[in-house]
């Protein structure tokens, strides 16, 4: 007998490819119904029939996810199976060439990266993308930059409105700063820090502007398990305070498995199962993807395991 589901995976997608995809498409379809940040079924996100391929290679075919708000939902699946690619298709970084995106209200066959803040969308990136000679507050004050109304004269000259809009943005910082436990280190440069209290910084840079729909992209990588659960927790309230819908790509079944409200699973580009964590957990298709079990093998063993797992979970 298989082992259960109970497994770390510290690896990164293989499929990263460096050019983006072709020409962006025609922007935005209202959606009918819905308001501005949900179409009328109360989804964030709906994903449908999304495919994206770079030459021969499909990074990924037909994907169909949908995501409400307050509710955090992972996407995982063994390496190369088309995670990170799916998040920057959603993001507007790769152009896929079938299927659409709808944000909110809103449809496109690409989303439009310059227009992500405008949508409510924030992320963060598998590898680190901070400022690293900037300070902790203005690596977390980055995330703000979009929001800006004052223009640059009346900072320069310092009007009423240019100090107000800059004072609220300093509280804001410092709101998310302190929920994060980075109030002793937010002056020291980012790239100063250990690898665990950087991530937090890239996570606080995402909240900061309280999105709508927050996309973290293996935001535990490389941690260690004290930072792992301290991550998760913030996390969780991060949801608990802004009611974000919250895609979740993470390697570390255990943490997929306590902290999420629906799972999809991706293998070799394509979906293979979709449901709540226990659901997913006890699915043939997904023990196989993960362990490498024939068909056979993994319908024979898949209830045994299962079960294995939901009592260690």
């Amino acid at each position: 007998m298989q082992p259960a589901l109970r497994l770390v995976r510290t690896g990164r997608d293989g499929n990263r490819p460096l050019l983006p995809g072709p020409a962006p498409r025609p922007a935005a379809v209202p959606a009918p119904g819905g308001s501005p940040h949900r179409d009328r079924a109360g989804r964030v996100l709906s994903v449908e029939g999304l495919s994206l391929a770079f030459g021969g290679t499909v990074a990924f075919a037909e994907i169909d996810l949908a995501v409400g708000a307050g509710e955090i939902h992972a996407v995982i699946g063994p390496n190369g199976a088309g995670k990170s690619s799916l998040i920057n298709a959603i993001t507007g970084l790769y152009a896929p060439q079938a299927g659409r995106v709808r944000i909110g209200a809103e449809s496109f066959a690409r989303v439009p990266a310059g227009r992500l803040a405008a949508l409510g969308v924030a992320r963060t990136f598998q590898n680190l993308a901070l400022f690293t000679g900037l300070s902790v507050r203005d690596n977390v004050l980055a995330g703000l930059a979009a929001a800006r109304r004052a223009g640059l004269g009346a900072q320069i000259l310092g009007l009423p409105s240019a100090r107000r809009e800059a004072r609220a943005h300093r509280d804001a910082a410092e709101a998310v700063i302190g929920r994060l436990g980075l109030g002793a280190v937010a002056d020291r440069p980012a790239g100063s820090l250990p690898y665990g209290l950087q991530k937090r910084v890239e996570l606080g840079r995402a909240l900061v502007a309280r999105p709508r729909l927050l996309l973290l992209d293996e935001p535990m990588a490389g941690m260690t398990a004290t930072e792992k659960a301290e991550m998760t927790g913030f996390i969780r309230a991060a949801r608990e305070t802004s009611g974000a819908a919250i895609v979740l790509i993470e390697h570390d079944i255990g943490v997929v498995m306590r902290l999420s409200d629906r799972v999809t699973v991706l293998d070799h580009g394509r979906r293979i199962a979709t449901g709540t964590p226990a659901e997913v957990q006890a699915d043939p298709a997904v023990i196989a993807a993960y362990l490498g079990l024939a068909d056979g093998d993994a319908d024979g063993d898949a209830a045994a395991d299962a079960d294995t797992g939901a009592a260690a979970a």
